[in-house]
């Protein structure tokens, strides 16, 4: 059968026109695009926890037909690589090598920082993300050098700023720097939602948007169940809510991290998933909205400099595809520019 051209043209015989541009606002984008006809290649920056867990849940999900692992520390990357290729007979055919060179990334069209310095008691937020921007400093020109048309997908804390800087020193347009930003947040955020009403986590919609931490904005005005706007109903039945309740399940979101921290050390499984799923709808161009870190300025009423925090993309081939122009309820609204003012505070001392 043969397909129509566009999925967005008419979609009845009477002519209702509904194209993309009604539900997003476009992104804009490199005209430059590599030939898409080869074997695709994911790089991971980092071989900790965090990264382990991406790029073993990439491999198991067969998203790459390459992976490269990247490292300072060149022992443990080795011994990383060998345990994964160690579990090629149970595992989708597929490259791994590594280095400690960064010229080992070259090529690929995905590039996944999670290396970043972790905080030391006492220390400030600033003084970190300092540390951490010397580290970008190092890592994003050389991924830009090997890779001048990857996807750049950040998921190193604070993530938001973090991507920004990535943003800044890649010198790439803005739909090819992500953060991972509240994909992770809003996934613990539909699962406390199904546990409290005992439904399945899928069949919940719902997002936390902003920076990804204490200033994220839990968006109870659009949850909706199957389809069925959650808040909207309880009020039409008149079944009374209180938003104690509520409130206590988005600080539940926001000390989730926590508490996996304090009782296994670090977070590793959740986020291998997330970012796994990022890198699945960028590579296979699935076109999915998912909750992630990206240039905010212009959006919800947000201005007063670049920054990045996190809005519902579509995500795909090209990156960020556009922004969907979700309705906010005022003090949604208000919180969500209050948010994006907390991060430019910090940007504006750093300096870049």
């Amino acid at each position: 059968m043969k397909k129509s051209s566009s999925s967005s043209s008419s979609i009845t015989e009477a002519g209702l026109d509904i194209g993309h541009d009604v539900f997003f606002k476009q992104i804009s984008q490199s005209s430059q695009d590599p030939p898409r006809n080869r074997p695709t290649k994911i790089s991971v920056i980092g071989t900790g926890n965090v990264g382990m867990a991406i790029a073993q849940t990439i491999l198991t999900q067969d998203i790459a037909d390459e992976i490269a692992l990247v490292d300072a520390l060149p022992d443990k990357l080795r011994g990383e690589m060998l345990d994964l290729q160690h579990a090629a007979a149970f595992l989708p055919r597929t490259k791994i090598v590594a280095s400690v060179d960064y010229q080992v990334t070259s090529g690929s069209d995905l590039c996944i920082v999670t290396a970043g310095a972790r905080q030391i008691p006492g220390e400030s937020r600033l003084n970190l993300i300092h540390r951490n921007l010397s580290l970008f400093q190092k890592i994003i020109p050389q991924l830009a050098k090997y890779s001048p048309h990857t996807i750049l997908l950040i998921v190193s804390n604070p993530v938001d700023i973090l991507t920004y800087i990535a943003w800044k020193l890649s010198g790439f347009p803005s739909n090819r720097v992500i953060g991972s930003g509240t994909n992770l947040d809003s996934s613990r955020f539909r699962f406390l939602i199904a546990d409290h009403l005992d439904v399945n986590a899928q069949d919940v919609q719902a997002y936390i948007l902003g920076e990804h931490g204490d200033t994220s904005v839990a968006l109870w005005s659009s949850i909706s169940i199957g389809g069925v706007p959650v808040l909207s109903f309880l009020e039409k039945q008149q079944i009374a809510y209180e938003k104690h309740t509520l409130e206590k399940i988005h600080k539940s979101v926001i000390d989730g991290a926590y508490e996996v921290i304090n009782l296994k050390g670090y977070t590793s499984w959740a986020i291998g998933y997330s970012a796994a799923s990022l890198a699945k709808g960028l590579l296979r161009d699935q076109r999915k909205i998912q909750p992630v870190s990206v240039l905010a300025r212009g959006f919800y009423g947000i201005d007063g400099g670049d920054v990045f925090l996190s809005l519902p993309a579509q995500l795909g081939r090209d990156g960020v595809l556009g922004v969907i122009d979700l309705h906010l309820n005022d003090e949604e609204r208000q919180r969500l520019q209050e948010s994006a003012k907390t991060i430019l505070e910090i940007q504006t001392q750093l300096g870049i």
